[in-house]
């Protein structure tokens, strides 16, 4: 391990124990500020009973709904609906339609009561459970950055999930071990969207451990038995991988259950289809999975991309690959920079996640 590599697993435990801190004062903070408000609301009411509407006191229940953590918004519910007693009790005549305003916000607070008790087995609600899921979504993202590479190299992706959201069953991790080596693997998720998200997440992670750790036959093989291993009911992925020797050029191509990986040639001005169909990934235990390869020369390039980028209603997949070849032919005479985001945004299907990967040689 580096001295920095050393030093960073000695911080990380502290900027954790830092992170908790500040979120514990931030929660106290919060429910004193909700409670001085409520407070303030409640003394308002009492003494402008005239002008001064109930319905103000569910003000600091909705914001507590969402500032509080699951164990505390317990029990400043029960404040607020304790608080919204006592406005109530001090009205000089209560009509019927204020009977049933009252009874509304005493639903809102059960419901509220109800959410917090769903949160409390996780401990986090929420803008902190939103900036979970966000952080979660970006470690996602950035595990389909591309390493940085040697000059004569470049290589880009770019993922778009189904419906606009931001979680995808698609994802991309790439590595470089000791920069002498390219490995990229494009993975589909059985399921779309958020859906699928929570699984990538969880294999983006030990896929990611897994790229550039060990000899590029066997990780497919290895990525096939952990995804057994999980046990899910839709448990099966396609997956494409690439390993590129920076140096000579030699490339390898496996793919699981995926679409071939196209090659360009720029000696000719052509593209090619990277024939090499393996079984899907999660489905059988102890799997090989054969090799195409070649070299990629000056000009050449690599594309690997999911079933989204070609699939799509009244279009099969052989029509969306002729299609996506047709997109890529024209893009090809100007070079491949910014190529996946535009094919990506140009083709696919909206109605279901797409990724990208490009990989050119100059």
């Amino acid at each position: 391990m580096s001295a920095t590599s050393a030093l960073a697993a000695r911080l990380r435990p502290a900027a954790v124990r830092r992170r908790l801190r500040d979120a514990e004062v931030r929660n106290g903070l919060a429910l004193a500020a909700l409670t001085i408000a409520l407070t303030v609301l409640a003394s308002l009411q009492q003494d402008w009973i005239d002008w001064f509407p109930l319905a103000a006191l569910t003000i600091p229940l909705l914001l507590g709904s969402q500032l509080l953590g699951p164990r505390t918004l317990s029990w400043f519910v029960v404040f607020v609906m304790a608080m919204l007693v006592i406005a109530a009790s001090r009205q000089r005549t209560i009509t019927d339609v204020d009977a049933a305003a009252i009874g509304v916000y005493f639903l809102l607070g059960l419901l509220i009561l109800v959410v917090s008790f769903r949160r409390s087995w996780l401990g986090v609600g929420g803008f902190r459970g939103e900036s979970m899921l966000v952080d979660l979504r970006d470690r996602i993202l950035s595990q389909g950055g591309m390493p940085a590479l040697p000059a004569g190299w470049h290589a880009e992706s770019a993922m778009a999930a189904a419906g606009g959201t931001r979680f995808a069953g698609d994802f991309v991790v790439a590595a470089a071990p000791g920069g002498e080596r390219l490995e990229v693997v494009v993975v589909d998720v059985s399921g779309k969207g958020e859906q699928a998200g929570t699984r990538a997440l969880l294999l983006s992670g030990a896929f990611g451990g897994l790229l550039g750790q060990m000899p590029p036959e066997r990780f497919l093989p290895a990525a096939n038995s952990y995804l057994v291993r999980q046990g899910w009911e839709e448990g099966f992925a396609t997956a494409v991988h690439l390993c590129i020797d920076l140096l000579s050029g030699t490339f390898e191509v496996r793919t699981a259950g995926h679409p071939p990986a196209l090659l360009w040639r720029a000696a000719e001005g052509t593209w090619e289809t990277v024939e090499d169909t393996g079984p899907v990934l999660g489905l059988i235990d102890d799997l090989e999975f054969d090799c195409a390869g070649g070299v990629l020369q000056p000009g050449d390039a690599v594309m690997l991309y999911t079933d989204g980028m070609v699939e799509a209603p009244k279009i099969d997949i052989e029509s969306g690959i002729r299609e996506l070849l047709a997109a890529a032919d024209a893009i090809a005479p100007g070079g491949f920079n910014g190529a996946a985001r535009r094919l990506i945004e140009q083709l696919g299907s909206r109605d279901d996640d797409r990724a990208l990967v490009v990989v050119s040689r100059s």
